[in-house]
């Protein structure tokens, strides 16, 4: 039976129904398409397009914005170098990329999160969803040892920590992506009694120096910071596998990227 590229967003879009506003567009091809094969990715990058196209997928599902920039907007790259070699390679392969971002955290439970406590292997420690974090009482580990767990678990090089690392945690916020800001984080651990948060990113002058003010004080708390992409990497993977399991006879693949930074 044929299946269309309108026929595979429409079937994630299900489980949230309709959003007045959303980033979550069809960045190229036709809705019409027949689905030859589906990737799933963090961010569509030159490598990761290229990448889909020899493996024959025709469908090509990213988190973030195509063209680094959370709207996606090009008015400003229409004369770089960069993006028109990308959009060259996008138009001549006649790949589809469609944009799988509110939607997936609109699922119950947000699905980005779903694959960081699957990743983590945590699935069972979890407390409660809310709408932006998830809070889970896991067993007992320092800073040091959850920190060395994370980095094995999500195959990544290094995290970057604030607080006490040799402190005992239980309680830990979860907050996938760009939740580690200020506004979201800091109430998190008074409210939930957090011994720990581990986030995605957020700017630096806001979470982190409310932690650094509190050991300073005396208090025991911590900030685990994996990366925007480390931190939800693992809940494209687990899109990759729902797609495989509600379309079995469509090829789906995951292609993870690498981590981008180096430490020096």
């Amino acid at each position: 039976m044929k299946v269309t590229i309108k026929d595979i967003i429409d079937k994630l879009m299900e489980p949230v129904g309709q959003l007045e506003s959303t980033v979550d567009t069809l960045r190229s091809g036709s809705l019409n398409t027949e689905v030859k094969g589906i990737v799933t990715t963090f961010m569509a990058t030159h490598h990761v397009i290229e990448q889909a196209v020899a493996m024959g997928a025709n469908l090509l599902i990213t988190h973030e914005g195509t063209f680094y920039s959370h709207l996606d907007r090009t008015e400003s790259l229409e004369k770089d170098p960069v993006y028109r070699e990308k959009q060259r390679l996008i138009d001549e392969s006649g790949i589809a990329i469609f944009r799988f971002h509110d939607y997936w955290h609109r699922y119950q439970p947000d699905g980005i999160m779903a694959g960081l406590i699957q990743a983590l292997d945590w699935q069972s420690y979890v407390d409660d969803h809310q709408p932006a974090a998830s809070i889970l009482t896991v067993p007992a580990m320092t800073v040091k040892e959850i920190a060395e767990y994370a980095k094995n678990k999500l195959g990544i090089s290094f995290v970057r920590v604030a607080g006490d690392l040799s402190i005992t945690c239980t309680r830990v916020g979860l907050l996938a992506g760009y939740r580690g800001g200020g506004a979201l984080a800091i109430p998190l651990f008074e409210n939930e009694h957090l011994d720990l948060i581990i986030s995605g990113e957020g700017p630096e002058w806001e979470t982190p120096e409310y932690v650094r003010d509190a050991v300073h004080q005396g208090r025991k708390m911590a900030l685990i910071v994996l990366g925007h992409a480390e931190s939800e990497v693992p809940g494209m993977k687990h899109l990759a596998e729902r797609i495989g399991m509600m379309f079995p006879t469509i090829p789906v693949h995951f292609i993870p990227g690498k981590q981008i930074f180096q430490v020096i």
